[in-house]
C-alpha cells in the first residue's frame, strides 16, 4: 500500500481579491501544500478572487446580495454546492458573510476562518484598524475553526506581527497580509497531513509532530 496521503480536497469561501485564495493556489502549485481546491464560492459577483480562480481553472460560484436576503436559504446552498464538488474542509479567505448552522453542521470542526487580529482580541470585520488606533504594539493574525459565535471558534495557530513606531494603517495591513499569507496555506498543510487534533472536552486545539 502506498503512503503517500491524497490531496486535501477544499473549498474555498471569498468575498473580495481573493489575495490569500491567490496564496493557497500558489502554494499548491509549488508543491508545498498537498490540496485541490474543488470548487470556490464568492458573496459577490465582482470579486476579483473569481477571475483568480478562473486563471488557475478552479470552479466557481458567484452568490449576490438577492441570495443573502435568505440567509439559511444561502447556506444551504452553500453546503450543498461543497459537497457536491467533494470538499473536505472549508476555508474562508476574506469571506465577509456569517456562515450559519446550515453550513457549520454539514462540516462540523471542518471549516476554517482566518482573522486579522490576536484573538480574542479585536474581534469583529475591523480589526486591523481597530488594533492600530488603540496603539497596541504588537498585533497579528490567527487561524481557528469557526463556530456559530462570531471570531470565537478553537484556535489553530497565531503569528505575531510587530507594529512599528513608524507604521500607518497601510504599512501594519500590508505587514498584517503577509503573514496571512505565509501561515493560512502552512495551517492547510497541517490540516492535509491530519495533524490537526480537537480535545473533544477543553476544545483546545492540538498540532502532532
Amino acid at each position: 500500500m502506498s503512503n503517500v496521503l491524497k490531496p486535501l480536497k477544499i473549498g474555498v469561501l471569498i468575498s473580495g481579491s481573493g489575495s490569500n485564495l491567490q496564496a493557497i493556489i500558489d502554494r499548491i502549485a509549488e508543491g508545498f501544500l498537498n490540496a485541490e481546491i474543488v470548487l470556490v464560492i464568492s458573496s459577490r459577483p465582482d470579486a476579483y478572487g473569481l477571475e483568480r480562480a478562473a486563471k488557475a481553472g478552479i470552479p466557481s460560484i458567484a452568490l449576490n446580495r438577492e441570495v443573502y436576503k435568505d440567509a439559511q436559504a444561502a447556506n444551504k446552498q452553500i453546503a450543498d454546492a461543497l459537497k457536491e464538488a467533494g470538499a473536505e474542509y472549508v476555508i474562508m479567505a476574506g469571506y465577509m458573510r456569517k456562515l450559519t448552522n446550515e453550513v457549520l453542521d454539514a462540516y462540523p470542526d471542518k471549516v476554517v476562518n482566518l482573522h486579522p487580529a490576536l484573538l480574542p482580541s479585536f474581534k469583529g470585520a475591523h480589526a486591523i484598524e481597530d488594533a492600530f488606533n488603540f496603539g497596541v504594539k504588537v498585533t497579528g493574525i490567527t487561524v481557528h475553526f469557526a463556530n456559530e459565535d462570531y471570531d470565537k471558534g478553537p484556535i489553530i495557530a497565531q503569528r505575531a506581527v510587530e507594529v512599528r513606531e513608524d507604521d500607518t494603517l497601510d504599512s501594519l495591513e500590508e505587514r498584517i497580509h503577509e503573514a496571512e499569507h505565509a501561515l493560512y496555506p502552512e495551517v492547510i498543510s497541517w490540516l492535509a497531513a491530519g495533524r490537526v487534533q480537537i480535545d473533544p472536552e477543553t476544545r483546545t486545539v492540538h498540532i502532532s509532530d
